[in-house]
């Protein structure tokens, strides 16, 4: 049996939730850590929800034997408004009152670092690989995937944002024809500085 790539549903949590926290570890951990409460704890229902730039119904991935591979989500700023209420309508319900307000702080001090994508653009995220798939491919087959689904949506340009801790990602986006176009300086502590690289669909 090959690969296969499908959406995401809620029985993928197990599979997809690590893979989503570990496109960028340390900005879900500054956001939505707190107290006993690690980021993945708010990943997990927010993905199980379906709803949101965390839910299941966003997400693609690619499995191989039922075994989950890579995952990813792609949407365009003509989505930033219900996101982001969606969003802080599942951190007000997972959180304290008071908890939850300090990660919608952090989350606003986030944006200013991974700022939402411009309205008319197409933009990757949440992309993930499990570590002992690596270096076959997979990670350019979910980008070849989501790419597709902007061309469908009308998109002329898509986007997205890569530590500059992972070089490793960097290179496979521009080897995919990505250039960038930002350097982000980051001033949040533990958090690296970000690049936003972008390309014609």
């Amino acid at each position: 049996m090959g690969l296969t790539i499908r959406r995401a549903t809620p029985a993928d949590a197990d599979a997809c939730v690590p893979l989503i926290y570990s496109s960028g570890p340390a900005a879900f951990e500054h956001v939505f850590a707190c107290g006993q409460l690690t980021a993945q704890d708010f990943l997990r229902p927010a993905f199980c929800s379906g709803f949101g730039q965390f839910g299941c119904r966003q997400h693609w991935l690619i499995e191989e034997n039922g075994q989950v591979l890579a995952t990813g989500t792609a949407y365009s700023g003509r989505d930033t408004l219900a996101y982001s209420l969606r969003s802080a309508r599942q951190i007000l319900s997972h959180y304290s009152f008071r908890a939850a307000l300090g990660v919608l702080s952090r989350g606003l001090a986030m944006e200013r670092l991974i700022p939402p994508p411009p309205r008319e653009t197409w933009y990757l995220a949440h992309l993930g690989v499990a570590a002992e798939a690596r270096g076959q491919g997979l990670g350019q087959q979910l980008v070849d995937h989501l790419e597709q689904q902007g061309r469908t949506a009308g998109f002329e340009r898509v986007a997205l944002d890569v530590a500059a801790s992972n070089p490793r990602a960097q290179a496979l986006y521009e080897r995919l024809g990505y250039r960038l176009e930002k350097a982000r300086t980051s001033t949040i502590a533990g958090v690296a500085d970000h690049r936003y690289l972008s390309k014609a669909l």
